[in-house]
């Protein structure tokens, strides 16, 4: 749904008060006869839609019962323990993903992408789970689907069968998983999943928590296989802790190369690991995004998915406390994840969707400092949430 509209007095990413028209659901030069309807942002700054470029929509058990954790801290017995989640609390990937969209969609969060695990044990239930509330609420956010194997693909046999099945059923970017530590065989699972993402013309979004030397070993060969599937701008790595953890000279170079092939990285900004040099990134031009991964799941008890409130957190983790650099963790949020999930028609040109969030605050910095809550979220023209309440008309996503 798209409707026309007249926003009076908004300040694009902090600059200066303008009227922003949208007609049919895109913004539009101004002139003419202006929309009947029309609201007042007051001087609020306007942001495109938030960008959440990494989280996990079939593990929130948001509206369940308190999961008592017990797990061990290994990321072994985190996925042993997800998988035996899966089976005892009857998570349903399709009430929990729209659940977990109706928290932060009052965030101003309009875009999103998710890993959504495929495996051997729910085969494609929590894909097909996930593609049905993107189809639901394809009116109200963005979803781009990952087909991920958390439990791992070499070592269980049928699961690259499966993530075959998962991009013919509807998935949109091929995901993977640790090449070393879990798979065994950096080589083999990176051949693999490139040759899926070749095989069905789709992009590449990788997990790779590996540390040190042998995550970057393994970011090596992703730029290598990316430049030789001339698949740049298509391929996304996920945390990437070893970026934090190389001497000056190879973690340069390492940026240098993987900004020259144009893959991107995503972080949450995780306080177990070194952070990403987020001012070399910037420096490098590196496409940097950010997400929230798991929320209140079993892996993590907490989190809300407000972008904004991450983009505060990525300041935090990086010393980060003047102006120019709070308003880079905002970019970071909006056009670094615009650009790492290869969105069109974002921002505030002509011819842009209409999507926008209204956050009441006098500059970016203030913005990503105080994270207000009582924000409007506009999809395609259409009000759906104004001063923090939901439009009246916003359908259910329970």
């Amino acid at each position: 749904m798209t409707k026309d509209l007249l926003i009076r007095n908004a300040r694009p990413f902090g600059g200066e008060a303008v009227n922003l028209v949208i007609r049919g659901g895109r913004f539009s030069a101004a002139g003419g006869e202006p929309p009947a309807e029309a609201i007042d942002a007051a001087g609020h700054i306007a942001l495109p839609g938030l960008v959440e470029a990494h989280t996990h929509l079939d593990k929130t058990l948001i509206g369940m019962d308190w999961f008592e954790n017990g797990i061990g801290p290994t990321r072994n017995e985190r996925i042993l323990a997800d998988r035996k989640a899966k089976r005892d609390l009857g998570i349903d990937a399709r009430r929990q993903s729209a659940r977990q969209i109706a928290q932060t969609l009052k965030h101003g969060v309009l875009h999103i992408r998710s890993h959504v695990d495929v495996d051997t044990e729910i085969g494609l239930a929590n894909i097909e789970g996930v593609i049905e509330t993107r189809a639901a609420l394809r009116d109200l956010v963005d979803v781009q689907v990952v087909a991920f194997p958390q439990s791992g693909m070499l070592p269980r046999a049928g699961t690259l069968e499966l993530m075959d099945a998962a991009m013919k059923a509807g998935a949109d970017i091929v995901g993977g998983i640790d090449p070393a530590t879990i798979e065994r065989d950096p080589v083999r699972h990176l051949d693999a999943i490139f040759a899926l993402a070749d095989r069905h013309a789709k992009p590449i979004d990788i997990h790779l928590h590996e540390l040190g030397d042998l995550g970057a070993f393994c970011l090596e060969l992703i730029v290598e296989r990316t430049r030789a599937l001339a698949l740049q701008g298509r391929v996304m790595v996920s945390h990437a802790y070893c970026l934090g953890m190389l001497d000056p000279a190879r973690q340069r170079a390492l940026i240098e190369a993987l900004a020259a092939e144009r893959i991107s990285v995503m972080t949450v900004g995780s306080p177990a690991v070194p952070a990403l040099p987020l001012r070399l990134i910037r420096e490098c031009g590196l496409v940097v995004a950010s997400g929230s991964d798991g929320i209140q799941g079993t892996w993590e008890p907490w989190g809300n998915g407000d972008m904004l409130e991450r983009a505060k957190y990525l300041a935090q983790r990086n010393g980060m406390t003047n102006d120019a650099d709070l308003a880079e963790t905002a970019r970071i949020c909006t056009f670094g994840g615009a650009e790492g999930l290869g969105l069109s028609g974002y921002g505030f040109a002509e011819g842009d969707f209409g999507d926008l969030v209204l956050v009441p605050a006098r500059t970016l910095a203030e913005a990503v400092a105080l994270t207000p809550q009582k924000r409007t979220v506009i999809r395609r023209g259409r009000v759906l949430v104004h001063d923090g309440v939901p439009a009246a008309d916003l359908p259910s996503i329970e």
